[in-house]
């Protein structure tokens, strides 16, 4: 696997980026050619917490994780469970949806332990999009009491996800 990392805030040294390749490298047994693949890590320091995030793109994928932790090095191994989760877990979605691909750079005769739960449609829901400006929108999902909220962006032109990011602050995806 290849890899791009860098830092925001904070210096990447050599023993930093040898960790994170010795880590990362441990999930190129996921992948039929680990060698065409790259993972670009990004390094964040926040207040007192380290922050790592990862994302490799893989054929018609992208697989993303994001850790904080004080300890930079502890981050790094919780990131890296949480993609190899993310990849057993999601085995058999993968498997059956690009089955008709000719590739999709996925290894799948690794055995998965027994899932704790399986990702299922629980609920639908229904919703009348009322058009509104962003602060509107704001407004709307705040006394809801949501992370996120659907809307028919007056500014925009079009249907809009008004999104709470991790950082306190909003985002918005807007479709075409």
């Amino acid at each position: 696997m290849k890899f791009t990392i860098r830092g925001e805030k904070i210096k990447v040294t050599d023993s930093i980026k040898n960790y994170i390749e010795s880590k990362i490298g441990k999930l190129d047994k996921y992948f039929d050619n680990p060698e065409n693949i790259e993972a670009h890590a990004l390094i964040k320091v926040k207040d007192n917490n380290q922050i790592i995030e990862v994302t490799i793109p893989v054929n018609k994928l992208t697989i993303r994780a994001e850790e904080k932790n004080k300890d930079l090095y502890a981050a790094i191994d919780l990131v890296v469970d949480k993609l190899e989760r993310q990849i057993r877990k999601n085995k058999t979605r993968i498997k059956a949806r690009y089955k008709k691909e000719e590739k999709i750079d996925f290894i799948f005769n690794f055995e998965i332990e027994e899932e704790e739960n399986i990702n299922n449609i629980v609920k639908r829901k229904n919703i009348e999009i009322k058009p509104m400006d962003e602060e509107e929108a704001i407004l709307q999902m705040e006394l809801l009491g949501h992370d996120f909220y659907v809307f028919n962006n007056l500014n925009e032109e079009c249907i809009s996800v008004l999104y709470k990011r991790k950082d306190g602050n909003y985002g918005i995806i807007n479709t075409k």
